[in-house]
């Protein structure tokens, strides 16, 4: 068995001669050439065509129009055919891998801005702060649409320009992939000699014998096989194509997800106190952003209530108050009658109903107040959330008691306190309120009050964790010495209002308060199946190699059966070479070598294995 030979192939098809020139095969039967020639297409013929389903690029014309007939109706033919011409070519161009990848590339970049400059979709506030602070800058963003990039003309331009290729890429390529799968191999070309990997030999099996032994070796090795003349004709790695459609048909199903996603998507955040609730309603949110397509039925129906925060720090060493759990357990339910189920929410670890998903993303304390007028009737008593200022929770907040209040005079008023609040103070006279350990290990409340009008009834929107002591309305408290009246209370601990004005009371009960972000996305499963997809999809199209392979077995003048095998593949390939060696010895085990006394004369050439196929 003569060695098997390798020349260069380009996309499938080894380097072409002269068109329409044939160099004579010079190569006796059984003898092995010392490089394969090169391959003519018109050689090759059916066996080097549709090994790939990318369309041909074409390069552009002089004139689509062709030849311009003299008057009018010429003129007008023309133009048509110029215009037809140029709309076909410039949607091959549009629908062809490298604009693809382009605007794939575009999309990316244009990203970029969306992450780095603020968002009027996501802080509308850090947006007006921008352009304050950059007054050349803020009007150039603005015209360009970088404020909202993920909305702005240009980069949705880019997206449907992407979404748009995809869908003329694929379908006229799966169409042809399909085609593909009906059809059988093509024949072998004339001369098997000028493929890239090729093995010859001569053996005393009948041709018949060779071709039964090869077709049934082929299969074996799960090619696609079958006689077609004097040759078997095998083709595998069908699962190339496949991979590359389906990359693209991943593409495509991120790109409908996201979109999607972000169009209908909503986010809102939720401050619970351990007691209270909250059901999924626009009213419920203390913050609350959606995309452009969003209704008010599209949030999933749910509620749940806060039973218990539990949070524990490292005590001691170098990592002294790091936080080891945050865990917050929830009783929830889905619809109005839904069955309450019992849940934790951790870190990471959200509630999930539906499309929704329930995070935990921050947590403080609230500590219980006690506000009664001059003649001791309670007008307030709740938890008051406090606002952390670091990581040990030094917090800040305000208590305001907007209704039921009445002065000494008996005059209606509103009352306010800013308040600051640590669950570890340092102790008097250690020069500092800032929270030495974020456990409750030692709480102070200090308290500063005012009277008069908060400024509500105004009707403009106010921090409800910050009390404005620069309203004219709003007066101080002053304590004997002409000060704004201040204090600082342990747990049970009472502040009195000067002239009979009332008290507030720091209670012994302090709540802690968890803070939830309620995330509702669709299409984020598609997202994820799609980027799956299209890894494996680029994996196989990466690692799986197209490739034909023909036995041919004929009679030569002297009776004896040659036998040649060659393949051809996409791409050029080491791999080639040594799946046709093995085919060759496989198919060499069932028709060997002729030993007669032909093969011994001093000028036989001597076997040699096929390259790439084991000794036996």
């Amino acid at each position: 068995m003569s060695k098997t030979t390798t020349g260069t192939s380009a996309e499938g098809t080894p380097a072409a001669g002269p068109p329409g020139e044939d160099a004579p095969d010079t190569t006796p039967p059984g003898e092995t050439t010392g490089e394969a020639a090169p391959v003519a297409d018109d050689d090759l013929g059916a066996a080097g065509s549709q090994l790939s389903t990318a369309p041909v690029e074409t390069s552009v014309p002089g004139s689509f129009g062709g030849n311009r007939a003299p008057g009018l109706a010429g003129r007008l033919a023309w133009t048509g055919r110029e215009a037809v011409g140029w709309v076909r070519w410039f949607w091959r161009q549009l629908t062809s891998m490298r604009v693809a990848l382009l605007l794939l590339f575009l999309l990316s970049l244009g990203a970029i801005p969306g992450s780095l400059i603020p968002q009027t979709g996501s802080n509308a506030m850090k947006v007006d702060a921008f352009r304050q602070a950059h007054t050349t800058l803020g009007p150039i963003y603005d015209k360009l649409g970088l404020f909202h990039v993920y909305s702005s003309p240009w980069f949705s331009a880019i997206y449907i320009l992407l979404f748009v290729s995809l869908i003329g890429c694929i379908v006229p390529r799966t169409w042809q992939f399909v085609g593909q799968l009906r059809s059988r191999p093509p024949g072998a070309p004339k001369r098997l000699t000028r493929l890239p990997a090729y093995a010859t030999w001569r053996t005393a099996a009948s041709p018949e014998e060779v071709r039964d032994t090869a077709l049934r070796v082929l299969k074996q090795r799960r090619f696609r096989a079958h006689t077609a003349g004097d040759a078997v004709a095998a083709e595998k790695g069908f699962l190339r194509e496949a991979g590359n459609l389906v990359f693209h048909v991943a593409l495509i199903v991120m790109l409908v997800a996201f979109a999607w996603g972000q169009l209908y998507k909503t986010e809102g955040d939720k401050l619970i106190v351990e007691g209270d609730g909250f059901a999924n309603t626009l009213t419920q949110y203390d913050d609350f952003k959606s995309g452009n397509l969003f209704d008010d039925d599209n949030l999933v129906p749910f509620s749940f209530d806060l039973k218990k925060f539990t949070a524990t720090y490292e005590t001691d060493g170098p990592n002294k108050g790091t936080a080891r759990t945050f865990e917050a357990d929830v009783d929830y339910s889905v619809g109005a009658d839904g069955e309450p189920k019992h849940k934790t929410i951790k870190v990471n670890e959200p509630l999930e109903i539906g499309d929704a998903k329930v995070y935990l993303v921050s947590h403080g304390y609230a500590p219980t107040v006690t506000v009664r007028d001059g003649k001791g009737n309670v007008v307030l008593r709740q938890a008051v959330p406090m606002l952390p200022l670091d990581s040990n929770e030094t917090s800040q907040g305000a208590i305001k008691v907007f209704d039921g209040y009445r002065n000494a005079q008996g005059k209606k008023e509103q009352l306010g306190f800013s308040a600051f609040f640590v669950p570890t103070f340092a102790g008097a006279g250690k020069g500092t309120m800032f929270s030495q350990f974020p456990g409750l290990n030692f709480p102070v409340l200090a308290l500063g009050g005012y009277h008069g009008d908060l400024g509500v009834d105004a009707g403009t929107p106010q921090n409800v964790y910050q009390l404005d002591t620069k309203n004219p309305n709003l007066k101080p408290f002053k304590d004997a010495k002409g000060d704004i009246l201040k204090s600082r209370l342990l747990p049970g601990e009472t502040m009195t209002l000067p002239n009979g004005a009332g008290s507030i009371t720091f209670e012994k009960n302090i709540e802690e308060w968890a803070g939830f972000q309620i995330v509702q996305q669709p299409g984020t499963g598609w997202a994820l199946a799609g980027a799956l997809a299209a890894i494996a999809g680029l994996a196989g199209s990466l690692f799986i190699q197209r490739r034909r392979v023909w036995v041919r077995a004929v009679r030569g003048d002297d009776g004896v059966t040659v036998v040649e095998v060659a393949g051809l593949g996409r791409s050029e390939s080491a791999k080639l070479p040594e799946e046709v060696g093995a085919l060759a010895a496989l198919v060499h085990d069932k028709a060997p070598t002729q030993t007669d006394a032909a093969a011994d004369r001093p000028d036989a050439d001597t076997p040699v294995p096929a390259e790439g196929a084991e000794t036996k």
